[in-house]
């Protein structure tokens, strides 16, 4: 059989059809992979609310966990109690005593 120049072999159009699906969800896929992570870091940017600069914590007491709200944060202490401050002003809104057995 005798080897035909390259520049005269022909495709078959199915095969033609599928290199450029291919090619195309390639770049489907790509595009689609950097929207999504470009979206979830704007909206975890978003979502973070500021940290207070300082909190005020009543004499004697020690923090070990803080969590945060929208309108609030919170501060666990040493002595098993939660201590919830408004998040504008940071004034002290509610202590709850946590009962351990």
């Amino acid at each position: 059989m005798e080897n035909a120049p390259e520049d005269q072999i022909t495709e078959p159009a199915s095969l033609r059809f599928l290199r450029r699906l291919v090619t195309v969800l390639t770049v489907t896929m790509i595009a689609g992979v950097i929207l999504i992570t470009s979206l979830i870091v704007i909206r975890y940017n978003q979502s973070a609310a500021p940290l207070p600069d300082s909190i005020a914590l009543p004499d004697g007491t020690t923090a070990t966990a803080f969590t945060q709200a929208r309108n609030w944060y919170a501060v666990v202490t040493e002595g098993d109690q939660i201590l919830i401050f408004a998040r504008d002003n940071g004034r002290l809104l509610q202590t709850i005593q946590i009962d351990v057995e």
